[in-house]
């Protein structure tokens, strides 16, 4: 559970790093957009890292972190493209979703 909880948290500050400027940032010259991406993406690092070493030594294969990671990511940039961008989610994006789920389940059950 801590992994997935250091994979949620780095998640959120990557999609933020990512796509916060597409709105908030709209004026903001892009050298400071890339700036201040850059902070963000420090801070998803080093959640990021901690995760993926904790998740590998309590015998999760790089294999499972990463499809975990990516389907944690889904979750977490629909989430931010509702709330923070406006983006309305509909069914194609359920569908998305539990196809991607349905590849998780893959590899993570043994």
């Amino acid at each position: 559970m801590p992994t997935i909880a250091l994979l949620l948290a780095s998640n959120f500050f990557m999609t933020t790093a990512w796509y916060w400027h597409l709105k908030a940032g709209a004026g903001v010259p892009i050298v400071r957009v890339i700036a201040i991406s850059w902070g963000l993406a420090l801070i998803e690092y080093c959640f990021a890292v901690p995760a993926n070493r904790l998740g590998y030594a309590l015998g999760w294969s790089a294999s499972q972190l990463k499809i975990a990671q990516e389907a944690i990511s889904l979750l977490v940039f629909a989430g931010f493209a509702a709330v923070v961008l406006g983006e309305p989610l509909g069914w194609r994006h359920a569908a998305a979703f539990v196809l991607i789920m349905g590849a998780v389940a893959l590899l993570v059950w043994r």
